[in-house]
C-alpha cells in the first residue's frame, strides 16, 4: 500500500484523487483509506453506537444483533483516530495536541449525562480515546522519560476509562498497523481486539478487521464534518436519557 502524499498533515484522513482507484495508490508499506471512506467509517460507528445505546438503555440489551454490532463501535472509532495520528508529519503538525484538546472538552461536556446513565465509573469513551492519543503522543516524542510516562498513564488511567486497558490496547494496535502493517503487527492488533472479550463477553470486535480491510479498497465520496462526531456523542446520550424518562 502506498504511503500518503506529502501534503500538509492535519487531523483529517489523507486526500486521494477521486479519479484514482484506492488499490492503485497502495503498497505494502502503509494502510491507505480515502478521506471519504474514513468519514463513512466514522458515520457507521456513530450509527452503530446510537443503536447499541438504544438497545442498552431503552431495551435492556434484549436485542442480541444490536449488541453484537455495537461491539464494533470502539474498534472503528479507534481505527479512524489512530489512522489520522499515524500519518507522516502528524506529530510536527500538532495533530495530537488538537485532538487531545477536543477529546478533553467534549469528554468533559459528556460527563454529566454519561454519569446520569452509567455512573461515575468508568469515564466515557472520549477519555479512553484521549488516553490513547496521549500515549501515542508521548511515544512519538521519544525519550526514556516520556515512554515511562506513557506506560504509567496506561497502567493507572487505563483503570478508570471505558473499555479499560483493553480498549487502549486496541487503539494502540490500530496505530502500529497504520504506521507499517506486517503480519506480526496485524496479529497483535487482532489479539488486542480479542482481549475486549473481557469487556464485551464475545469476540464481535474482531468483525471490525475485515470491514476496515474492505474499506481500504474502496473510495466512498463523503464530505468530512469535523465537529459532528464530537457533538454527536453527548447529543445522542441526552436524547436517550430524555427518551428513557418520557416513555
Amino acid at each position: 500500500m502506498k504511503a500518503p502524499s506529502s501534503h500538509r498533515p492535519t487531523d483529517t484522513a489523507p486526500t486521494i484523487d477521486r479519479g484514482t482507484s484506492v488499490a492503485a495508490t497502495q503498497d505494502a508499506s502503509r494502510i491507505v483509506v480515502s478521506d471519504g471512506t474514513l468519514e463513512a467509517l466514522k458515520w457507521l460507528g456513530m450509527v452503530l453506537m446510537a443503536l447499541d445505546h438504544i438497545n442498552k438503555f431503552l431495551l435492556g440489551e434484549s436485542n442480541a444483533v444490536l449488541f453484537d454490532l455495537g461491539r464494533m463501535v470502539m474498534p472503528l472509532f479507534g481505527f479512524v483516530l489512530m489512522y489520522n495520528l499515524a500519518r507522516p508529519g502528524a506529530l510536527a503538525a500538532g495533530v495530537h495536541r488538537r485532538v487531545m484538546q477536543r477529546l478533553l472538552v467534549f469528554g468533559a461536556l459528556s460527563t454529566p449525562i454519561f454519569v446520569a446513565l452509567v455512573g461515575w465509573w468508568p469515564l466515557n469513551i472520549l477519555f479512553m480515546l484521549l488516553l490513547s492519543t496521549g500515549i501515542v503522543w508521548l511515544i512519538e516524542r521519544g525519550g526514556k522519560t516520556r515512554v515511562a510516562l506513557a506506560v504509567l498513564a496506561f497502567v493507572l488511567a487505563g483503570a478508570v476509562v471505558e473499555f479499560w486497558w483493553f480498549g487502549v490496547l486496541a487503539c494502540l494496535g490500530a496505530w502500529v498497523c497504520c504506521r507499517k502493517p506486517t503480519a506480526m503487527q496485524l496479529a497483535l492488533w487482532a489479539l488486542a481486539l480479542s482481549s475486549l472479550w473481557i469487556v464485551n463477553r464475545n469476540f464481535a470486535a474482531l468483525a471490525a478487521l475485515p470491514l476496515i480491510w474492505g474499506a481500504a479498497r474502496i473510495n466512498i465520496p463523503m464530505t468530512r464534518h469535523r465537529w459532528v462526531s464530537y457533538g454527536f456523542y453527548p447529543a445522542h446520550l441526552v436524547a436517550i436519557w430524555l427518551a428513557s424518562h418520557v416513555f
